[in-house]
């Protein structure tokens, strides 16, 4: 329970940021299907290797990134949208990594790596997620400006700088990095989870950047306590557990969050009239 808490509180410092900035852009359901792409390289690394966590890593981050780059390759080179391009890799890298884990794994490995054990971790993967975590501090530090810039106005950045593209890719790079991270813990199902439900929860509460992150960090902090006690006390799966908690909070900041929640907005006092 102690390493799994440490695991998911470095995920929780790390992935909601990355989430905040997918919501801004409108890439969240992006992020899900990415989730799914680093299955092949998963599974290619567990056929090699087992159930060995460079393996899969390493497996996973090329997947991921292939499809990153294949996706906007086809996007930059066809009439296909970029939702419709990875919509299209994300099928084909589920089932392959499916049909890859079943070749040779049994159903407990698949659902393993499907689904996480976050009670699982050991040192290395602790390692793993405190690197990714201070890997991606760091990097959104370095592309902070740009980035903003991006989710603003891409056409303005795209006159004054040629940072654009470079951004984009790094920012990719970030995201499956965390969906690797989030896959160690909690499967390749359910990675995305303390991504984006803590950043779009967080919404409800703050409305600028400045708010935003913090909020989102501390929102996925909160689940991940939340899930790990109510897994531990009703004997559920710790993964999923996690991520109901983060889908809970959502619910409530939905509900009373003082930025356009629905009570919020149902009671707001009304403007003094002439």
């Amino acid at each position: 329970m102690r390493r799994a808490l440490v695991g998911c509180l470095a995920l929780s410092l790390s992935a909601p940021p990355v989430g905040v900035f997918l919501m801004l852009r409108r890439m969240s359901l992006m992020s899900d299907a990415m989730s799914h792409a680093i299955l092949p390289g998963a599974a290619v690394g567990f056929l090699v290797a087992g159930l060995s966590l460079p393996a899969m890593t390493l497996g996973g981050l090329a997947a991921g990134l292939a499809v990153a780059l294949m996706a906007g390759f086809v996007t930059r080179s066809t009439v296909i949208k970029e939702d419709a391009s990875l919509a299209a890799f994300y099928l084909i890298s589920l089932a392959g990594g499916v049909l890859l884990v079943s070749l040779r794994g049994s159903q407990i490995d698949l659902l393993h790596i499907l689904f996480g054990s976050v009670l699982a971790l050991d040192d290395p993967a602790l390692w793993l997620l405190g690197g990714i975590a201070t890997v991606t501090l760091f990097g959104l530090a370095a592309i902070y400006r740009p980035l903003v810039m991006e989710c603003v106005d891409p056409l303005f950045l795209r006159t004054v700088s040629r940072a654009g593209g470079p951004v984009h890719y790094a920012f990719l790079g970030l995201v499956v990095m965390n969906l690797v991270g989030g896959f160690q813990a909690l499967g390749t199902l359910l990675a995305v989870g303390l991504m984006l439900l803590p950043a779009i929860a967080a919404r409800f509460w703050a409305s600028d950047l400045s708010g935003l992150i913090p909020v989102s960090m501390l929102i996925a902090m909160l689940s991940s306590v939340i899930g790990l006690d109510v897994s531990y006390r009703a004997d559920v799966p710790t993964g999923p557990a996690i991520v109901l908690a983060a889908g809970g909070l959502y619910l409530i900041s939905m509900l009373v969050g003082r930025r356009g929640g629905l009570v919020h907005r149902l009671f707001r006092a009304r403007h003094l009239e002439a």
